[in-house]
Formats: structure tokens, C-alpha cells, sequence
């Protein structure tokens, strides 16, 4: 499968398989900033998320930022799934019951030229992140950690070393700044959440900014084979859309650089008022199988989906979301079981104050399979409705 993490399915099939902190398009603007080659934020929640890791001076020539998040929810699921989890889900997977997604601080050393950012942290979207501590030690509490290069005679170019959160995606690992509460199939299934390693990117004209990268893989900061992943970023960024388009290649099975792993990733992001906002995002993976001696390339899994989403800001402190998406995973790759998906999302938001969001949601998912465990009669279903509630807090001094 794609991503490791938490089980969310059937007993034979775990959560995502590889993927996603997704650097995405309806993001907030500050997100370009951790992740260069993503295409520039919208005004997602103009009305809720305040700018992240927002900057002040301790010392004159010198920029230091301090910032958090805390975030926990509520998820009331139907089905009551026996193993406790909803399923399709990566960070909001406990069902009926309170739990925290994230609570992390940001640390951050504007470069001149060179410069510094961590997000440190625990909740169930690091547990995602790193499944059974595979990184090591207390780099389980890490979402990304990086150095950065930037001089300023080099026309905008920026090259951060270290752990970064995908470009890939059009949603990213805090909830607060997406759209809505849980996160899309596409974030979970189709695209990782992070890399270790190197990426650059650099202007290219007034409006388009492109970039490559070089990482040990998908999701690993120590790497599973000798091999390594390149990636190619670039975005145009116009007064009424941005679009965005990232491609990833590498050999992704365990122990062998035998069978590569292939990703396009692409959104198109539009604006036009800061009243309403839509998204189209689109991925198409494929990954070349080994045989159990890794010594030759056997089968071809692929995965691919769409997502279409709407966002509109009602009044000064209430917005609503629309998400709707399709996902088919041929092969049960992704999954781990051979399907095809969809899932309506509506979303609500109410800013109760500066820096402390309400966010309601429901959602339904749906397969051409009996996938959703039931802990009631049917065992089995089609169908998993869910209901969530979630309280998102922010704070980091005013820029």
C-alpha cells in the first residue's frame, strides 16, 4: 500500500498506504513560504487562520518567529467500526470519541541568508506521519524540520535541507487551513505526507515559479533502498487562478531499486473574490511491482482521483465548504482493497474569536464494495456517514 498508517480499514487492509501532507492550493498563504514550490495560497479562511509562523524582531537585523496550534475533535460515525476507527480517514481516524489531531509549535529563523524552521509536536496526525516510530527516536514528534539557503543577489531562489511536507496536494497537514476538517482521499491515498532531503526553487517569470527536489522517498527520513526520488515543481500564479503541477519519480519498494514509483499531481486554484473560492485537483500514480526475490519488476499498480471543492465566506465570521471526490484504486494498492471510492464533504466554520475556530462538518464515503465495517447488522456496508465537531486554537504574535 501507499501510506503506513494507523489501521482505519478492515483488518487486512491499513490506512493510507503512502501518503500525504499535501502542500496544497487552497492553503494559507503562509504555506508557500515552508514549501517554496507550491502553488501561492488563496484567502482559504480569511476569516480564521492567521498567518503561520508569523514574524518578530528580538534584535534589530534579526527575525525570529514563535507559533502554535492546538486541535481536537469530536467524530461521530454511524457505522460504530468494531476496531474503533473510521475508516478512509488519516488524522481524525478515532470514531466516537474526543480526541487531538495536533498540537505543535513552530519555531523559525527568517534566512539572510541562511535560516532555520522546526514544527514539533504529538497528536494523531504525527502518529500518521510516523506509524510505529520507523524514524527513530524523538523524531516521531517531528512534522518537518529544515535549513534554508537564501542569498539576496540570487533573483528569489530558496533551497531548504533537512524534512519538509510535500509539494504535492491541495490540502496540508494542519486542519486549520484547509478547507475542511477531515482530509480528502486524495490527501490520504494518492500523495505523501513528507520527504527528507533537498529542495530548491526559483522564479522563472513575473507569475510562474518552478523547482526540483531531490529526496530519499516517500515518507522516510532514513531511506528503504539505495535509491532516490526526484521531484519537479512549478506553479503560475495569475490574479484569478493558480495552477499547479508536481511530478515525482523513484524507486519506492522496500530493499530494491528495482520498479519505480511514478506521481502527477496538479490543482488549479480559483479566485475570483475573496468571497468565493474553488479548487480542481487531480493525481494519477502508478508503482512497478517486484517479485518476492526483488529481482525483477512484475505487475503495475495504479491509483488516480479527483476533487472539486467550493468555499464561500457568508459573513465575518461564518464560512461553508463543499467537497465532493472520486477515487479508484484498481488494484487495492492504495487501500488495500480493490475499489472504487467517492465522498461528499459539507463543512462549516465559526470564528469565535481572533485565533479560536469552531469547525462542523459531515461527510460521506461511499464504495462499489462492501468496505465499512459495522459493528451492527450488516456486518459490512457500503456506506459511512460521519459527524464531527472540531475546536482549532492558534496563536503567534501579530506581524
Amino acid at each position: 500500500m501507499l501510506k503506513a498508517a494507523p489501521a482505519t480499514m478492515t483488518p487486512a487492509a491499513s490506512t493510507p498506504a503512502v501518503p500525504s501532507a499535501g502542500a496544497g492550493a487552497p492553503a494559507a498563504a503562509a504555506d508557500a513560504a515552508q514549501q517554496p514550490a507550491t502553488p501561492v495560497a488563496a484567502p482559504s479562511l480569511v476569516i480564521s487562520a492567521p498567518a503561520a509562523a508569523p514574524g518578530f524582531k528580538f534584535q534589530e537585523g534579526k527575525k525570529y518567529s514563535l507559533s502554535g496550534i492546538v486541535d481536537a475533535y469530536y467524530n461521530y460515525d454511524a457505522d460504530s467500526p468494531t476496531n474503533g476507527n473510521t475508516q478512509l480517514r488519516n488524522f481524525d481516524l478515532r470514531a466516537n470519541a474526543v480526541s487531538l489531531t495536533e498540537a505543535k509549535v513552530v519555531l523559525a529563523y527568517d534566512p539572510a541568508p541562511f535560516g532555520i524552521r522546526a514544527d514539533i509536536g504529538l497528536g494523531s496526525a504525527l502518529e500518521t506521519m510516523h506509524p510505529a516510530n520507523p524514524s527513530g527516536g524523538g523524531l516521531k514528534y517531528v512534522e518537518q524540520m529544515f535549513v534554508t539557503l537564501k542569498p539576496a543577489k540570487w533573483k528569489g531562489f530558496q533551497a531548504d535541507f533537512g524534512q519538509f511536507v510535500t509539494s504535492a496536494g491541495a490540502e496540508v497537514i494542519e486542519s486549520g487551513d484547509n478547507w475542511a476538517y477531515s482530509r480528502s482521499l486524495l490527501f490520504a491515498y494518492a500523495i505523501p505526507y513528507y520527504h527528507f532531503g533537498i529542495r530548491t526553487s526559483m522564479p522563472v517569470t513575473s507569475t510562474i515559479t518552478a523547482g526540483v527536489q531531490l529526496v530519499q522517498g516517500w515518507n522516510n527520513i532514513f531511506d528503504n533502498n539505495s535509491g532516490k526520488t526526484l521531484g519537479f515543481t512549478a506553479v503560475q500564479t495569475k490574479k484569478y487562478y493558480t495552477f499547479s503541477g508536481n511530478y515525482y519519480v523513484g524507486p519506492e519498494n522496500d530493499n530494491t531499486t528495482k520498479g519505480y514509483r511514478n506521481l502527477i499531481d496538479t490543482t488549479l486554484l480559483l479566485t475570483p473574490n475573496a468571497k468565493f473560492n474553488a479548487y480542481i485537483n487531480y493525481d494519477y500514480g502508478q508503482n512497478r511491482n517486484v517479485n518476492a526475490t526483488n529481482t525483477a519488476t512484475t505487475t503495475l499498480s495504479n491509483w488516480q482521483g479527483i476533487a472539486v471543492a467550493g468555499h464561500v465566506q457568508l459573513t465575518s465570521k461564518i464560512t461553508a465548504t463543499g467537497r465532493f471526490e472520486y477515487f479508484v484504486d484498481p488494484q487495492g494498492f492504495a487501500t488495500g482493497t480493490a475499489q472504487h471510492l467517492n465522498e461528499f464533504t459539507v463543512t462549516a466554520d465559526y470564528l469565535v474569536h481572533t485565533g479560536v475556530l469552531v469547525r462542523s462538518e459531515f461527510r460521506q464515503d461511499h464504495s462499489d464494495q462492501q468496505f465499512f465495517q459495522r459493528s451492527h447488522n450488516p456486518v459490512n456496508s457500503n456506506f459511512q456517514p460521519t459527524l464531527e465537531i472540531a475546536l482549532i486554537a492558534f496563536f503567534g504574535p501579530k506581524t
